[in-house]
């Protein structure tokens, strides 16, 4: 079984433990709050990241942990693709209360698959998504862009988009080594892809508000 899989498997069957089996057990032992980590909880930033608050949430997630998860798999390996995981997504809990505060529940794999997509973004910019019809190096860059002007203008305080910010910085440095020298050409990449699609989308938007000549 891929190892993207089962954390798949392992995110879907938390979350239905948490909204149905024992929510106050899960409340009281699996999340991750700022206080609690310090007073001894050190085991939350790990278990907070396979729950997740609503089946919204929780397929969003896996969606995109399907894809970026599953496209660095293949590409450097099932250990390295854990290692970014895991790493992303407890030092996101942990810093958390810089942003929120010490006394701000949160859960979620979200951190966890930025960094993901941040590694995915600096070694294989140009792998195609048939899903989203681009590259996932653009699909990365476009999420962390929408966060970040959702950070500025704090939409839906529900959640964590500055930890999504934090965890895609963190995928940096392991896609910097290993991206063979190549992460900066594939930021440019990137850039100039997303360039392109602005541009295709002025020029449609353009033609179809264009009268036509017999109107």
């Amino acid at each position: 079984m891929r190892k993207t899989t089962a954390l798949i498997i392992v995110c879907i069957l938390a979350s239905l433990f948490y909204w149905y089996i024992d929510p106050e057990l899960a409340a009281n032992l699996f999340i991750f709050e700022g206080a609690e980590f310090f007073q001894g909880k050190f085991w939350t930033p790990v278990t907070s990241i396979f729950l997740h608050g609503n089946l919204v949430h929780l397929a969003g997630n896996m969606l995109f942990l399907f894809i970026f998860g599953k496209t660095l798999e293949d590409e450097l390996g099932a250990g390295k693709m854990l290692a970014v995981f895991f790493v992303g997504g407890i030092l996101s809990f942990i810093f958390s209360p810089l942003f929120y505060g010490a006394q701000t529940k949160m859960i979620g794999a979200s951190a966890a698959i930025f960094t993901l997509s941040a590694v995915v973004m600096l070694t294989k910019p140009l792998k195609w998504s048939w899903l989203f019809l681009m590259p996932l190096g653009l699909v990365a860059f476009i999420y962390f862009l929408f966060n970040i002007v959702a950070a500025y203008y704090a939409i839906d305080g529900s959640i964590g988009y500055l930890s999504h910010i934090f965890g895609f910085l963190i995928g940096f440095p392991f896609g910097i080594a290993w991206s063979r020298g190549k992460w900066i050409r594939n930021i440019l990449i990137t850039i100039l892809i997303l360039m392109i699609y602005v541009f295709i989308m002025i020029l449609v938007a353009t033609i179809l508000n264009t009268p036509l000549p017999f109107a």
